[in-house]
């Protein structure tokens, strides 16, 4: 089977949450090949619920720490593409990262690999089959286009 090519390119835009407080999406670019080739069958949100600041947003320290979290599943990943990491929110009084993976049992053994160095991490997990890709479509309404597009 050819490698499948995973851009890397990102954006970051506002949302609003439900109750009005600020949102930071952050989405990857370019992924119809990728959904093309059908074998990403499940999507894995994660989700970090932290104490906010007065507008709901991670304190430093939570904040490179997540950061750091970002960095070592994107290098676990990309060297072994069995999952996607598509999107990742922020506000709201929580951090979602969202996958798709091949492989839910993969996913949990490489997931706990990449974060091995770290203590223990106030993680949620959430994981259904989204072979459509719903709630990626969904998120990439979010982007604000280029006012060179």
């Amino acid at each position: 089977m050819a490698q499948i090519k995973i851009s890397n390119e990102w954006w970051t835009a506002p949302a609003e949450g439900e109750n009005g407080n600020l949102i930071l999406v952050t989405g990857r670019r370019a992924m119809d090949s990728v959904i093309a080739t059908g074998i990403y069958k499940f999507r894995v949100e994660v989700t970090w619920r932290y104490e906010g600041d007065h507008k709901a947003l991670p304190c430093y320290a939570d904040s490179k720490i997540m950061e750091e979290v970002t960095d070592a599943l994107n290098d676990c990943f990309d060297r072994d593409p069995v999952a996607v990491l598509t999107g990742i929110y922020t506000g709201d009084g929580q951090r979602n990262w969202v996958f798709y993976t091949r492989s839910l049992h993969i996913f949990q053994r490489k997931f706990n690999e990449a974060l091995a160095a770290f203590d223990a991490l106030p993680l949620e997990f959430h994981a259904e089959e989204d072979p459509d890709w719903e709630e990626y479509r969904e998120m990439c309404q979010c982007e604000i286009a280029d006012a060179d597009d």
